[in-house]
């Protein structure tokens, strides 16, 4: 049997000197910055992994195309930016992003296998930068997290400020 920790044995988070200019409301809203920039990272992840698997496929004599992956992710695709995270700590564990936009329309061509060669290696590169940027977006959230749960075991009466209020004081909705 694994000797994981125990509840009772586990060092309770501590404050983190990085987050002190941070509210508590302004350090959920981080928190849910970065929930949704690890969505977004994940799904741009995802669309290049399968645009690398169909230019790949290609290559062994596939005929799928970017458009049977437009037709997929179409309502979801959205800019490279990552601005979520720099808008409120900065980032610099967070590594470079390629231009995914502009590699995501790039097309393998069938008569020059150096150009699709090319693809494929930019779109390997591309999806590990991406998997950098997701580890180190997991990191910080981590960070956030734990300084949460530091500010809430210092003063636990914090939590209550996250439950939503009542519409209507001394009324009941139905």
């Amino acid at each position: 049997m694994p000797n994981r920790p125990t509840a009772d044995r586990q060092t309770p988070p501590e404050r983190d000197p990085q987050f002190a200019h941070l509210s508590l409301d302004g350090l959920r809203e981080y928190r849910s910055a970065l929930t949704h920039e690890e969505s977004r990272v994940s799904y741009w992840r995802r669309i290049i992994q399968a645009r690398l698997d169909i230019v790949s496929n290609n290559v062994r004599g596939g005929s799928t195309g970017v458009d049977d992956l437009r037709n997929v992710f179409a309502e979801r695709r959205g800019g490279a930016h990552r601005t979520a995270a720099l808008s409120v700590m900065p980032a610099d564990d967070m590594p470079p992003l390629p231009d995914l936009g502009k590699l995501w329309s790039r097309e393998p061509d069938p008569d020059d296998p150096n150009v699709t060669a090319a693809l494929i290696h930019e779109l390997s590169k591309a999806e590990t930068q991406l998997s950098a940027y997701r580890t180190a977006v997991h990191r910080q959230l981590a960070a956030a997290t734990a300084e949460l749960i530091a500010r809430y075991r210092e003063q636990p009466d914090l939590c209550l400020s996250a439950l939503p209020s009542p519409r209507g004081a001394g009324s009941i909705s139905v």
